[in-house]
């Protein structure tokens, strides 16, 4: 199961933080067809949020067709998007990791870090759309 998490200082809505957690577990495959998200209750206990913001963010991912409602029963994941077996993550994860402890090395910081793999992935994904 998902565990949400909220970044106060990243200036994006509350809701939107928890569409792209779920949007996220899905790419990587965390998340299968079938799969429960947490109920409005457990999230406004873990994380003191209001139950409307969870709400919103259901409806949300419910629109984009990634959950359906069940009225008494839950919230529960109706499709996969994962666009790779979910084993190629880990190696490729790791291989990440040691970039980014490599970057840290060099005394670059978050944020330089994050605006590196940015300009990085608009390179790629605008050389691949060339």
């Amino acid at each position: 199961m998902i565990e949400f998490r909220l970044d106060s200082r990243s200036g994006v809505p509350t809701y939107l933080q928890l569409v792209h957690q779920v949007r996220q577990a899905l790419r990587l495959g965390i998340l299968q067809p079938g799969d429960q998200l947490p109920t409005v209750k457990e999230v406004v206990a873990k994380l003191a949020i209001n139950p409307n913001t969870v709400l919103k963010a259901y409806r949300e991912l419910d629109r984009e067709g990634l959950v359906d409602g069940r009225r008494g029963q839950g919230t529960f994941v109706s499709t996969a998007v994962t666009a790779s077996e979910p084993g190629n993550f880990e190696a490729l994860r790791t291989a990440l990791v040691k970039w980014i402890e490599r970057a840290r090395g060099t005394g670059l910081d978050e944020e330089s870090i994050h605006a590196l793999v940015a300009a990085a992935l608009q390179a790629a994904f605008f050389e691949e759309a060339a």
